[in-house]
């Protein structure tokens, strides 16, 4: 069941999946954002973590793709086409440092030690 699940997720084998992908690498492109960008870390404390754990130059990356697109959505404007054109949105920077603490957070849990951080939503 569970390949099954899979295989429809999977832009590789669905057709669907693929434009889906395909529709929200365009609206990734038009602002300049990376896929990565759009996890929030004042929602999940182990995004924040994963951020914290990265070096500044990747932060500062970060920081400046939001103020753009927060900029050009403000102006209801898009990036240049020769800019668009040059933007990858599905190159992660996040997820092996995200699955880091995970299983860090994990490993925790399963030796019953205490947390690193409270679970609160703000």
């Amino acid at each position: 069941m569970a390949s099954f699940l899979q295989s429809l997720v999977d832009p590789r084998k669905n057709w669907f999946a693929r434009q889906h992908m395909k529709a929200v690498s365009q609206r990734l492109r038009h602002y300049g954002l990376r896929y990565d960008d759009l996890y929030d870390p004042y929602y999940d404390l182990d995004i924040k973590e994963a951020l914290n754990r990265l070096p500044r130059e990747i932060v500062d990356a970060r920081n400046q793709r939001l103020k753009r697109a927060m900029d050009l959505s403000m102006k209801h404007e898009y990036l240049p086409e020769h800019l668009q054109a040059q933007q990858t949105p599905f190159r992660s920077y996040l997820q092996e440092m995200l699955a880091l603490v995970k299983r860090e957070k994990a490993e925790r849990e399963a030796l019953g030690a205490l947390p690193l951080y409270q679970r609160t939503i703000p």
